[in-house]
């Protein structure tokens, strides 16, 4: 081989790595900026599970029971067809809702009319499981934000990385120990 191919030739090989770094930062930044990897400001925030009192299916005793989802982001997010869930498949679907920035929304179990902060299921029933259950927030693409469980027979991260504690040790208000909230928040 001659001096002047062994150049050409590495210097077609510089030219070739070059450019694949070039196209392979271009994805990565492509990647970055997209939106769908990003992680939501949307959370599960509390959970009252166990109503004060008696469960007795009153309106008083459903609305007791309730969800709270938290936006920690600065815009409002739209949650129409997201859906919050318990362990045994009772699903409530949000509808033309979007979550402020910084806000709160609680979802109860009974009946009311729907607000800015609270949302109401409008169930006869209730459905959260006072002593072990979990709470599941998918998006409208049915793809999973946050889950909280309580009570012994539940998985310690449900698929979670974060370790943000979302198992036995999570006390974001299960049940009657919870006295944060009562006073309208």
């Amino acid at each position: 081989m001659s001096v002047s191919t062994s150049v050409t030739a590495r210097r077609m090989v510089a030219a070739a790595l070059a450019a694949g770094a070039l196209v392979g930062s271009a994805s990565v930044s492509a990647s970055a900026a997209d939106p769908r990897f990003d992680r939501s400001h949307v959370a599960i925030s509390r959970v009252q599970s166990n109503a004060p009192g008696f469960d007795d299916r009153s309106a008083r005793s459903l609305n007791a029971e309730w969800v709270e989802i938290t936006n920690s982001g600065r815009r409002g997010v739209n949650l129409n067809g997201w859906t919050l869930k318990d362990k045994d498949g009772n699903r409530y679907t949000f509808r033309h809702y979007t979550l402020a920035g910084r806000a709160t929304v609680r979802v109860h179990t009974g009946y009311g009319r729907d607000t800015s902060r609270d949302l109401f299921q409008d169930r006869r029933n209730e459905v959260w499981d006072n002593r072990s259950d979990t709470a599941t927030l998918r998006n409208d693409r049915g793809r999973f934000v946050d889950s909280v469980s309580w009570g012994r027979h539940h998985d310690r991260n449900h698929g979670r990385d974060d370790h943000r504690g979302h198992g036995r040790d999570d006390h974001r208000g299960h049940g009657h120990d919870d006295h944060r909230g009562h006073d309208g928040r």
